[in-house]
């Protein structure tokens, strides 16, 4: 099966240090501030970068796509921000571009909050909600053979390095062979995932887990 569906997703995910949650159009300004100013710092690893930065009505109407996806249940594209929700530190998100019960993990993150664990935070959460609400089979990231501090993402969370695909990713203005990370479910209980302290709320803030 490809193109996973999941009808209640977890809108809000709450960790130690972050609020991860659906994005909303009132986020568009947010946004908007935190890829603008982090353009030169992603450039090298996300294309789409190359158009930013964008007016904060683009950002809006990318919020209301987002938002569409997330209420059908199809893709789930996540804001990572601080406790008090006032400043956007990045993005994330679970994907459903995989085939069987599997879904992938991308991020970036505002170049004034790297080095911090905070990618590596709020991949454990999205890994954690992923296995134990989802009850997925499998889970990866890709990430560009020259993304080092991508990569170190799924290896501090117990992501195996599977694969490198020729010529699937991107970094510095060319293409790039691409890592696959994956973990299995029945490997998951003995990664750092597992022991992550969150909280899930549905869309009505019911709590998931």
């Amino acid at each position: 099966m490809s193109g996973l569906i999941i009808p209640n997703p977890a809108y809000r995910i709450e960790t130690k240090r972050l609020v991860v949650r659906c994005w909303d159009p009132k986020d568009a300004a947010l946004f908007q501030e935190a890829t603008a100013i982090s353009k030169e710092h992603l450039l090298p690893f996300m294309p789409w970068a190359v158009n930013e930065p964008q007016t904060v009505e683009q950002k809006a109407e990318r919020m209301r796509r987002f938002r569409g996806l997330f209420d059908r249940g199809e893709d789930f594209v996540y804001g990572i921000l601080d406790q008090s929700e006032t400043r956007a530190l990045g993005s994330t998100g679970l994907h459903t571009r995989l085939q069987d019960n599997a879904l992938e993990i991308g991020y970036w993150l505002h170049k004034d909050f790297i080095k911090q664990g905070l990618i590596t935070e709020s991949t454990a959460a999205l890994t954690k909600v992923a296995f134990e609400l989802y009850h997925v089979d499998r889970m990866e990231i890709h990430c560009s053979v020259e993304n080092l501090a991508s990569a170190a993402v799924p290896r501090k969370l117990g992501y195996i390095h599977e694969a490198t695909r020729r010529r699937l990713g991107y970094a510095n203005g060319h293409t790039s062979d691409s890592m696959i990370w994956t973990l299995f479910a029945d490997e998951y209980p003995n990664t750092p995932s597992a022991s992550a302290a969150i909280r899930a709320y549905d869309v009505a803030g019911n709590l998931l887990l």
